[in-house]
């Protein structure tokens, strides 16, 4: 009978690895002292992060005046820089909870990394609606709490509130999400540990973890309970985000494409974020083995389609302004791609829409230099959307007498680079003292979805095949592993001569 050629899944897990390996690789990077790449990219985002924090000082001081607001653009960078922050956040949930729902095995290797990326950009993203405030001491105003000022409540109908309510409840549970998953992670960390002061602390922060059968039940139920809580959150956060422009009468905004068009740019923008942190994090701590190939294929089929996605909605705004017959409408669309803003607008359409059809192509999938190019380009193009939407809708508004060209000052760069300084500074300490990688998740998969197990399973195969050779009517089979031919690992054997020798094995 001749041999049948199966191809399997590429495994996740690459390398001669064991359960006590994978522990030393993935603690080792909190454990040793980091690489030199690590101290000049902590000093780089460190010296970012205090540009921009000099820059909010600044903004503090004299006030909002110093960015390049007017009366007619009266959103700009700040505005921008809030939405493209919560969009960024928007993979990390995916990953953690739909994925984890949906039983995807290869969001072990990233969602750790998500998670902190999550909490991360909401950090960032919080900070502009404060200092847009201008007096930003009187920011409790905004929140709904039982107090003394009278009749003096927040406005329930404003979509800026709607924005304190999603984006706390959003920042509420990938806090817990991210932590609840932390805790066996920081117990193996505590149990390695040598100093009585980083035992205590990494104690202290496991809760006393043991890792006995009750805990683990627990920690299997809450890791479910917390997905299907923050699945919806998804879907309504930057719906929710989207509202602060489609319930406005502007054109250009009014429009009820917006919450699942700003939804599929949040999952865009967000795991380009994803690849650009993974891609570099893989290379600086050595991770090639848990952060493989097929995650980074993995991650541009999911750019490629929301690509797609915001694609067909920027064609679908253009045919709902023409098909409408509303002259603003059609002029608001028309000045986008025509008018002084026509250079923002043709790098949205390139970075967002031309430029990840690549990704069709399984080789720029699986290349990690065309990945992360691709990656920041989404970047790119996602803040100039945002950009593009809230600009241009404002600076020729129904007036031609007040219609004006917005220029950024030199603050709001200055606040913007400080924001991106913050976001990797905060990154770089957490890959630094935190496993960049779950632990335990990893474990999980080892034995399905590693080379190593896979390899011992085809030995363990042949190795019963070898004892039953000759035995009456047990015909002999055999198998062969190939590791990463041509880009897919594959068992070679005879499928019904195997499957005897199982079953004899096995009585």
């Amino acid at each position: 009978m001749s041999n049948y050629e199966s191809p399997i899944r590429e495994p996740l897990i690459t390398g001669d690895k064991s359960y006590s390996q994978i522990t030393t690789d993935i603690v080792g990077t909190t454990e040793k002292s980091p690489p030199m790449s690590w101290f000049i990219a902590f000093g780089i985002a460190g010296a970012c992060a205090t540009f921009g924090i000099v820059g909010i000082l600044y903004l503090l001081w004299q006030g909002v005046g110093v960015w390049g607001l007017n009366r007619t653009v009266n959103w700009a960078w700040d505005i921008t820089n809030f939405v493209w922050w919560v969009g960024i956040g928007h993979a990390g949930t995916l990953i953690s909870a739909v994925l984890l729902l949906f039983r995807q095995k290869w969001r072990t290797g990233i969602n750790r990394a998500a998670e902190a990326m999550t909490i991360f950009a909401v950090v960032c993203a919080g900070l502009f609606p404060g200092i847009h405030m201008g007096r930003i001491w009187l920011a409790f105003f905004i929140f709904p709490y039982p107090n003394t000022r009278g009749p003096l409540w927040v406005n329930f109908n404003s979509p800026l509130l709607w924005d304190v309510f999603a984006i706390s409840t959003y920042l509420t549970v990938s806090l817990l999400f991210w932590y609840s998953g932390l805790m066996p992670d920081f117990a193996t960390i505590r149990d390695r540990s040598k100093g009585k002061l980083r035992k205590y602390i990494y104690n202290v922060l496991s809760f006393g973890w043991t890792g006995t059968a009750k805990q683990w039940q627990r920690f299997e139920s809450l890791s479910l309970i917390l997905a299907g809580l923050a699945t919806p959150l998804v879907l309504s956060v930057h719906t929710i985000v989207s509202f602060d422009f489609a319930t406005s009468v502007i054109p250009g905004w009014h429009t009820t494409i917006f919450p699942p068009y700003f939804v599929a740019g949040a999952i865009f923008s967000g795991f380009a974020m994803v690849l650009t942190l993974m891609i570099i994090t893989r290379k600086v701590l050595k991770l090639e083995d848990y952060i493989t190939i097929a995650h980074i294929e993995s991650m541009n089929k999911v750019i490629v389609l929301t690509g797609s996605i915001v694609g067909i909605a920027y064609i679908t705004e253009l045919f709902t302004a023409w098909y409408s017959g509303y002259l603003y409408e059609q002029f608001a669309f028309y000045n986008r791609a025509f008018g002084p803003y026509m250079w923002a607008y043709f790098i949205m359409m390139g970075c967002n829409v031309i430029s990840p059809q690549i990704f069709w192509f399984k080789f720029a999938r699986r290349s990690v230099v065309i990945s992360f190019v691709m990656s920041i380009f989404v970047n790119i193009g996602m803040w100039f959307e945002r950009f593009v939407i809230i600009v241009t809708s404002l600076h020729r508004d129904f007036l031609p007498s007040s219609w004006i060209y917005f220029k950024p000052t030199i603050w709001d760069v200055a606040i913007y680079v400080g924001t991106i300084g913050i976001f990797f500074t905060l990154f770089l300490l957490f890959a630094r003292t935190f496993p960049v990688i779950a632990i335990a998740e990893v474990k999980s998969i080892f034995s399905s979805s590693s080379a190593a197990a896979k390899k011992r399973q085809v030995s363990q195969d042949n190795e019963n095949a070898e004892r039953f050779k000759g035995a009456p009517g047990i015909p002999y089979a055999h198998a062969e592993y190939s590791d990463q031919v041509s880009g897919k690992s594959k068992i070679s054997f005879n499928a019904e001569d195997l499957l005897l020798t199982k079953e004899k094995v096995k009585n």
